[in-house]
């Protein structure tokens, strides 16, 4: 399913954030695009259906099968897979176009996505987010109140399964609190803009004034 593309010259970084389901990945994804300067939401496909509050074209691009499958021919998707029976796939123009540009991007998926992801953009940043134990993450997929118990325990069996990949992430974040995560996360996109493979045009540029 992980489709090859010519980004080996990017400019931009990549982050590609992982969690089980609960974790509250999605609500501290959204909150570093807004307070982190450009860094863009990657806007997945998916062909579940929306959940109250969600809008599309900002939290999921939501299509009907035939539309996914139509892109899977097009060799529209940087990688795509299949969750509780649902598809969700990462479109590749946009991504093409915003790391050209020097943009950096955020990507909120599963974890086997981000195994793909990794394999298309070797130098991609991963961090997991881990819940504080099973059964706060329990408490927290209870607490939605939009999921029969037969669901939750499948998201439960899957989270175990999801947890077991954190050896393959750069990075580990407790989402304990949100306040304390978030400073974590935000610490890690601000140190990967520092590195020195990623300001070496600056430094010369600055050390070519002398």
């Amino acid at each position: 399913m992980v489709q090859e593309l010519p980004l080996l010259r990017h400019l931009g970084n990549v982050f590609v954030l992982s969690a089980p389901s609960g974790t509250g990945k999605s609500t501290l994804a959204k909150q570093l695009v807004k307070e982190v300067a450009d860094l863009n939401f990657s806007v997945s496909f998916t062909t579940r259906r929306p959940r109250p509050g969600e809008v599309d074209g900002k939290d999921y691009f939501f299509v009907d099968d035939a539309t996914f499958d139509a892109m899977v021919a097009e060799d529209g998707f940087v990688e795509w897979v299949r969750v509780y029976e649902r598809r969700y796939g990462t479109g590749k123009a946009w991504i093409q176009e915003k790391l050209q540009s020097g943009m950096d991007i955020l990507l909120d998926i599963e974890s086997q996505g981000a195994r793909l992801v990794h394999e298309a953009i070797p130098d991609a940043v991963m961090v997991f987010l881990l819940p504080p134990s099973s059964a706060e993450l329990s408490a927290r997929l209870r607490g939605r109140g939009d999921e029969s118990e037969e669901q939750v325990r499948i998201r439960l069996d899957y989270a175990r399964h999801e947890l077991a990949q954190f050896q393959g992430y750069d990075y580990l974040v407790v989402n304990d609190t949100v306040e304390q995560a978030y400073r974590r996360l935000e610490s890690i996109i601000l140190a990967t803009r520092c590195r020195r493979e990623r300001m070496t045009s600056t430094a010369q540029q600055i050390l070519d004034s002398f």
